[in-house]
């Protein structure tokens, strides 16, 4: 059993104890203003929650791509959490870029660290896999592999969860044939 769903804390946005398991890329859907405190709101297509960048992503990211965000959707951004992120002085984590798509090349953008005090930040450029279609996805038949595609593309869950589906059915009626076969395998009859 896959517990992933159910460490989700209870919050309308992706923080970074979502990341906890591991680095996640996301495509970004859309862009919105957000308010005073989180002024930009990020949809991803394979999370539920929105993304709330803090400044420093977000300068990240305008380095990267440009400050006007509409050119952001269709972009891809991988996401890690970083324990070392502090806040009010006390190391409580935090959101961080690794990965961008649409990057030649490691791109270094100085940030503020502390008060006072800068240093660089580096992300690496995204190396884009082609993402699984449907007939992807109705040509699998490892179940480790539609599980992964299932936890990265929420979009394409239905299709996944028909073709385990089938997949069961598939071996429940093999195993059925199985067990109605003569000893030796062969009808003698």
């Amino acid at each position: 059993m896959d517990i992933t769903e159910t460490l989700a804390p209870k919050s309308d946005q992706l923080d970074a104890v979502d990341l906890l398991g591991g680095p996640r890329t996301f495509t970004i859907t859309g862009v919105k203003a957000g308010n005073e405190e989180q002024p930009v709101q990020i949809s991803l297509a394979e999370f539920p929650r929105v993304w709330r960048p803090g400044k420093s992503m977000r300068r990240v990211m305008a380095a990267a791509w440009g400050t006007d965000a509409r050119q952001w959707i269709g972009r891809r951004v991988t996401l890690y959490c970083d324990n070392s992120v502090k806040f009010g002085g006390e190391e409580v984590g935090g959101t961080r870029i690794s990965h961008l798509s649409h990057i030649s090349k490691a791109l270094s953008v100085p940030l503020l660290v502390t008060r006072g005090r800068s240093g660089m930040f580096k992300v690496q450029p995204l190396k884009e896999e082609p993402r699984p279609t449907e007939a992807d996805v109705t040509a699998c038949t490892d179940r480790d592999a539609l599980t992964a595609m299932w936890r990265t593309h929420t979009d394409l869950r239905p299709a996944i969860e028909a073709r385990v589906a089938e997949l069961d059915a598939q071996a429940k009626s093999a195993t059925t044939e199985a067990d109605t076969l003569p000893v030796g395998g062969e009808d003698r009859g």
